[in-house]
């Protein structure tokens, strides 16, 4: 078996900036239309009023103060309230792949690698643009890479799982050099016309590199001491949007098939199932969850994060222990954790530990543990 190192990572950041003001405003206006639409059902009570939304209630709920977007006006258009991509010809280079490569190529550069060292491509998200041919082989192609790639979804839990998997195959000799991407274009499946969600997901793309220690070039790596996944089933993040919807004739005034929530039970029910996990991770190791230097944590609710950090360490949680992205890039799905740990990692000496992990739909908890070299 070979040690392994995470020895480079790199981030995509969309060009558009979506502020909480300029969201509620579109939003607002949105709820208007469809209150005066409607006016004559909902003055006879067959039809309930759209609230509107607020500045301050976003951000009481999420710790969500903007959010980067691929694409801006089409969500901030009352009209519309989805971003507007222009539709690609089969021979021209996918979306998502696009902002793969981007982030790839920053992570190849920071771990002193080319593309033709990698011989795997797992390209892990909530979301793929397509079912096949899958979105890891073309981002191998785009970048020269060589091996083999495959696509994986656990939704926002993809980056940890992905990460498992490129440790196992570089630590048991069958690769030497994986790459992990995770481009969320979380701004197409969100309900940006949905009160309760429409504040929550923010577009992004995170790459990690994983490889051998022994042949690893880089000035900086983090040893993998280990990785542990867990599931457990549950309804309540849910995204029902897939290839059978035609065929189910669905009554076209329902609510979009893509993500919705019950964002208290959620909140009640993986706070402690994320901290139990983490704990019982480290135990393994023989780390008391106090030995760990920074937790690098899914980046859902910043609520969420403190309550699962007092579960672990006890008092508030700080920066310096967890550090929070959340209010700059909103919830990135999979990527939240590496994004902290991608911007929130320098200050860190050789021997710290740190704990990556993320958790939501499935439920599903994902940690990787490591340390500074």
């Amino acid at each position: 078996m070979y040690s392994v190192v995470i020895s480079g990572t790199g981030l995509y950041q969309p060009p558009h900036v979506i502020t909480n003001a300029e969201l509620v405003e579109s939003f607002n206006r949105y709820v208007d239309l469809q209150n005066a639409q409607h006016a004559e059902a909902i003055a006879a009570g067959t039809r309930e009023p759209l609230a509107h939304s607020s500045v301050e209630f976003i951000e009481k709920a999420s710790g969500i103060k903007q959010r980067y977007v691929i694409e801006k006006q089409g969500v901030l258009d009352p009209a519309r309230m989805y971003p507007r991509f222009e539709e690609r010809a089969d021979d021209q280079l996918s979306l998502m792949a696009e902002i793969a490569v981007d982030a790839a190529r920053k992570a190849l550069a920071a771990a002193g690698r080319k593309a033709e060292d990698v011989d795997a491509v797992f390209c892990a998200a909530s979301n793929m643009q397509r079912a096949y041919p899958a979105m890891a082989v073309e981002i191998q192609a785009a970048l020269g890479a060589g091996g083999y790639g495959f696509d994986m979804n656990v939704a926002c839990s993809s980056a940890t799982f992905a990460l498992e998997q490129a440790y196992n195959a570089v630590r048991s000799g069958a690769s030497k050099c994986v790459l992990v991407v995770n481009p969320e274009i979380t701004s197409a499946h969100l309900e940006w016309k949905d009160r309760d969600c429409h504040f929550i997901f923010g577009d992004v793309c995170t790459a990690v590199l994983v490889e051998r220690a022994d042949t690893a070039v880089s000035p900086e790596q983090w040893e993998i001491l280990g990785t542990h996944l867990a599931t457990q089933f549950s309804n309540n993040i849910r995204n029902n949007f897939g290839f059978t919807n035609k065929a189910e004739d669905s009554d076209p005034d329902a609510r979009d098939k893509t993500f919705r929530q019950e964002g208290r039970k959620v909140f009640k029910e993986v706070v402690p199932i994320a901290a139990a996990h983490i704990e019982n991770h480290l135990a393994t190791q023989h780390i008391q969850p106090t030995d760990v230097s920074r937790y690098w944590l899914h980046q859902a609710n910043l609520g969420m994060n403190q309550l699962v950090i007092k579960k672990l360490v006890g008092g508030e949680a700080g920066a310096q222990i967890a550090p929070l992205i959340l209010d700059t890039y909103a919830n990135t799905a999979s990527a939240g954790s590496i994004i902290a740990f991608h911007e929130h990692r320098a200050d860190l000496r050789s021997g710290d530990l740190g704990v990556i992990c993320s958790f939501g739909a499935g439920y599903s908890v994902g940690s990787v543990i490591v340390k500074k070299r």
